[in-house]
Order: C-alpha cells, then structure tokens, then sequence
C-alpha cells in the first residue's frame, strides 16, 4: 500500500516554515511525527485497522530546508520513532530524508510511506 503527500496537520493547525531558520530541530520532529499519524489515518481509514499492517517497508521524508540545512536525517528521526514504537520490529524500515526549497502551502515536512500487508 502506498501513502503519499501527508503533512504536519495537528489539533493545533499545519506546521509550516523553513526547517533551520523558522522551525527548529525539535519541532520538525514533532511535524514528522504528525505527518506518520496522518499517513496511519488515511491508511486505517482504507484498510479499517491497522492490524493489518504487516510492515512498515519505506519512509520518504521531504523536508523544508533552510540554505545550508543538512540535518534533514534527524528530522525524520521524529517518523521512524514513532514507527517503531507503534508497531515494534513491524516497524523497521528503509528511509530517504531530502531537503527541499519549497513543499506545499510552506508546510514543514512531509511524508509518504509503502507498507505491507499482513498475510
């Protein structure tokens, strides 16, 4: 299953702003996480429960990057976290973290995911 284009949407509102100069480190975080939830949303919300998840196989993190920001990793350490705790060794997976110039309406980070299904 595929889940693409999940951004830091929260009870508070959208997490926007260039990661290095407006959002720091810790707050880019708590964005990939919100992303990660998002992504579970839209998934539970196709498949009707997330035991069905059988793996988490591939993360890939946009992240909205200040010039000179290379910490785009430690961002979607905030994702990969979460990941792993909700869903253990299901959890593990492949991951790409790209700095970008722009991501729609400034958001923060964004996220898609391929994951298995339980056989």
């Amino acid at each position: 299953m595929f889940v693409s284009g999940a951004g830091p949407i929260g009870p508070d509102g959208i997490v926007t702003g260039k990661v290095g100069a407006d959002v720091d480190i810790t707050t880019a975080q708590e964005a990939a996480r919100l992303c990660v939830i998002n992504c579970l949303s839209a998934l539970q919300e196709e498949i009707g429960d997330l035991d069905s998840v059988g793996r988490i196989v591939k993360l890939l993190g946009f992240v909205n990057s200040a010039p000179g920001f290379n910490q785009q990793h430690v961002v979607m350490d905030g994702a990969s976290g979460l990941l792993l705790d909700l869903f253990g060794e299901k959890g593990m997976h492949a991951r790409s973290s790209v700095g970008m110039a722009e991501l729609p309406m400034n958001i923060a980070v964004e996220v898609e995911m391929i994951v298995e299904a339980a056989r």
